[in-house]
């Protein structure tokens, strides 16, 4: 990536994290980027963060090549009107995760479809608002566009270059497949999230001190933001809905079966099980396609400055190249479990180079 947005102008609406994120990234493409958001704060933080400057009030000096509509998906509609009718740019996105609902309703207000190409880049973070964003969120990270059957091809280029300048793979897809799609792959699996961390209002302190990494893989989503997901699961409702029905039913057997006690009914628990471990590896690897079969490498590091950078010095000077880590914390002392991840014929020599520096690493006999 260069500077291929060099000379743009862009409008961001809306400095939250997915504005603020495409604006620092625009900027270091060579963008002019000007912001502006009905929270005053949001926009003053990622104005002194680099993001852009701050649009002036009134009408623009000229429309911006494009502008990004980073607002929650109730919201995009009435914002792109507005933005129409004050000629804030020539053409016109969205960052919202719920495409068909926008549409209709940019549609029914009379909005120009024409310029208008709605997108969801599939990137984020449990953590929300400008503080949280980052140039290279993108990075890698499929970003879907649902033009409608009027949007322009000019339109459809500009985003499009837009998306592969801040790092990401455009996608393009329908509307309602990608509802769809995120319903079963983001917004349900937020919800089944929040549950499980639902239970743990009620956890004594015993059972939260035994909390391991799984529970913490499992609950991280549900950090987000209930305002935002309230607002992206009203405008995605059906298709969320159905894949929660799935799932109850999943679980509601599981727990008749586990009820029942008998050895015969707990074994079919592990048809779900199964199912589990086909539909997990099918999540594409590293690098899009299968997943690649990793050797995980554990080590104990000790909680302090430069042990992390010690680690994965000693990796490279092994010639080894981690695919993936993991940090399990250790409660109550100051050491953690590193997992790093890597080429199955390197785990060995990766497990030698690190004892012999003297991490403990177990599990994993001496090399030689």
């Amino acid at each position: 990536m260069n500077d291929e947005l060099a000379g743009l102008r862009i409008t961001v609406v809306g400095t939250g994290l997915i504005g603020t994120s495409i604006a620092l990234a625009a900027r270091e493409r060579g963008a002019e980027v000007l912001l502006t958001d009905r929270d005053a704060a949001a926009l003053e933080l990622a104005v002194e963060l680099g993001a852009g400057t701050a649009l002036p009030d009134g009408a623009p000096d000229g429309p911006a090549d494009l502008a990004v509509l980073a607002v929650p998906p109730a919201a995009v509609a009435v914002t792109l009107l507005d933005a129409q009718k004050r000629g804030l740019a020539s053409v016109y996105t969205d960052v919202a995760s719920v495409k068909a609902l926008p549409l209709a309703q940019a549609a029914e207000l009379g909005c120009d479809m024409s310029v208008f190409v709605p997108g969801h880049p599939l990137a984020g973070s449990e953590r929300s608002g400008p503080g949280a964003a980052r140039a290279d969120l993108f990075l890698g990270r499929p970003w879907a566009l649902t033009p409608g059957p009027k949007t322009g091809p000019e339109a459809v280029a500009r985003v499009t270059a837009l998306a592969r300048a801040c790092g990401g793979m455009p996608v393009t897809v329908d509307a309602a497949e990608h509802d769809r799609a995120v319903a079963l792959v983001s917004h349900g699996p937020h919800v089944v999230s929040a549950a499980v961390a639902a239970r743990l209002t009620g956890a004594d302190d015993t059972a939260l001190g035994l909390a391991g990494q799984g529970v913490r893989d499992v609950t991280r989503i549900a950090a987000g933001d209930p305002k935002l997901w309230i607002g992206i699961l009203a405008a995605n409702a059906q298709p969320v809905a159905d894949v929660l029905e799935g799932v109850a039913t999943d679980l509601a057997v599981a727990a008749s079966l586990l009820r029942d006690g008998s050895e015969g009914a707990a074994a079919h628990v592990a048809d779900l099980l199964l199912r589990g471990n086909a539909g997990r590896s099918r999540i594409p690897g590293k690098h899009g396609g299968d997943q690649s079969a990793y050797t995980p490498v554990q080590v104990v590091i000790p909680d302090r400055p430069g042990e992390l950078a010690m680690v994965f010095q000693a990796a490279g000077i092994a010639g080894v190249n981690i695919e993936d880590v993991t940090i399990e914390h250790s409660p109550g002392r100051p050491l953690g479990v590193l997992e790093l991840s890597v080429a199955p014929e390197a785990a060995d020599r990766l497990a030698d180079e690190l004892r012999a520096r003297g991490w403990s690493v177990p599990g994993r006999p001496t090399g030689g």
